[in-house]
């Protein structure tokens, strides 16, 4: 498993001019099942994505895909980590 950590370079509305195209690409990777959860940062200077893939490499390419990443709008943080424990109703305490 995989936290990427995204730390914004560029003001606000750099960020927010870019962001349905990042939704975009959030979603896609929803949806091939390699994000679990993301969000902003608070205070918003950044974001996280908790992420799964077969290997760091794949992590890397899908990072490069991000509009974010393509447009130079953020430096990305990649932390790599084994998923060893999980709270029985982790379903529940995600809001």
């Amino acid at each position: 498993m995989f936290i990427i950590e995204l730390i914004y370079k560029v003001p606000l509305t750099e960020i927010d001019a870019h962001m349905k195209a990042h939704v975009i690409y959030l979603n896609k990777h929803y949806k091939a099942k390699n994000f679990l959860m993301s969000g902003r940062k608070i205070p918003r200077e950044g974001g996280i994505i908790i992420a799964t893939a077969s290997s760091k490499k794949e992590i890397e390419k899908i990072i490069k895909r991000d509009p974010f990443y393509k447009n130079k709008l953020a430096d990305f943080r990649l932390i790599e980590f084994n998923a060893s424990q999980k709270a029985e109703d982790i379903n529940e305490l995600i809001k």
